[in-house]
């Protein structure tokens, strides 16, 4: 078990975790999808998010924007089902992702969680995403964060080390003084844990079936829970 007393900073990632991504992705895609009669289940349509996500965010050469990575989902989605993201009234297709972001919703748990372990800890976020969409997330977290760590920041994407590495250096703290929360084994759990970073998986998809809009992999976290209300309940 944990020894929740030794860890001065507790870091969360932020899209899966905090904010509900999948029910904001989902509806978005689905749309993109059915206004061309294509039928996709919603089980499926998340794991080629995931899929491609993970794709882009890997296989440049170069670091690009998570704005570039959502718009080129979007791209590889039309190439895949053969059509071209169309111009709309209210823009383009292609920036349907970005777009709704700023609207995705915290968990139920979220923002009670946050403000508790407030209390206790400093807060950081170590999100792979841009400062500017970040900025139109936090309204809906209502919690002052310590430290904000973003791959635009790293120039890279988890489960790269260097976002932690980042993380670990703006902090000014050793591995073992830093709890890392997420619900992604892929992106932060196993990174984290290989830099000796202790790791709570807050495993949101535990009543849902496939691997959602985040890749599988095997890790072995310190803690699992169902959510962040069950993290407040054991550290309290």
């Amino acid at each position: 078990m944990l020894d929740f007393n030794q860890f001065e900073v507790l870091s969360f990632d932020c899209y899966g975790t905090l904010i509900d991504w999948e029910s904001g992705i989902l509806p978005i895609l689905k749309q993109l999808l059915s206004n061309r009669e294509i039928d996709f289940s919603d089980e499926r349509t998340l794991e080629m998010f995931a899929e491609f996500e993970s794709e882009l965010e890997k296989e440049h050469n170069e670091y690009i924007k998570y704005r570039e990575v959502l718009q080129q989902v979007v791209q590889k989605i039309g190439q895949r089902f053969n059509f071209e993201p169309a111009k709309t009234e209210s823009g383009t297709e292609i920036n349907c992702l970005v777009e709704s972001l700023k609207n995705w919703q915290p968990f139920p748990d979220t923002v009670a969680a946050l403000s508790a372990l407030k209390q206790k800890y400093k807060l950081a976020v170590i999100s792979n995403i841009d400062g500017d969409l970040f900025a139109g997330t936090a309204k809906h977290l209502k919690v002052e964060f310590d430290w904000v760590i973003t791959a635009e920041q790293a120039r890279s994407y988890k489960p790269s080390t260097r976002n932690f590495e980042l993380a670990l250096e703006t902090m000014g703290i050793a591995p073992e003084k830093l709890l890392h929360v997420a619900q992604s084994l892929y992106h932060d759990i196993v990174p984290a844990a290989s830099m000796g970073i202790s790791t709570v998986w807050v495993n949101r998809r535990h009543n849902k079936t496939g691997f959602g809009a985040t890749m599988p992999a095997s890790g072995q976290p310190d803690l699992e829970v169902p959510d962040l209300k069950t993290l407040v309940e054991l550290i309290s």
